[in-house]
């Protein structure tokens, strides 16, 4: 049991690690930094996207929209921290 949860908490890691990736690269576009044109940097953010969408969007549409932040990433972020919490207490016991 306390495995599964190891290899769990490894894989919410790597998510929690994509998220934070998708969120920079985001950011880099938005301000200029990276120029859309490099398509190597366009090609890892598409492909960070097809694996967060089917997970940020049901977030996405619960929340109340902010303008121009999204806070799903953030919501998701602590979702994941707040089960791997309850994970490794069950697992304790």
């Amino acid at each position: 049991m306390i495995a599964f949860i190891q290899i769990l908490g490894m894989l919410i890691n790597v998510f929690v690690m994509l998220v934070i990736i998708q969120f920079v690269i985001g950011l880099l576009f938005a301000f200029n930094v990276i120029n859309q044109s490099n398509q190597f940097v366009v090609q890892i953010y598409t492909s960070i996207n097809a694996l967060m969408e089917p997970v940020l969007g049901p977030i996405r549409r619960i929340m109340p929209s902010t303008g121009a932040i999204d806070f799903s990433p953030l919501v998701l972020i602590l979702g994941l921290n707040a089960l791997m919490i309850i994970l490794q207490s069950v697992a304790t016991s």
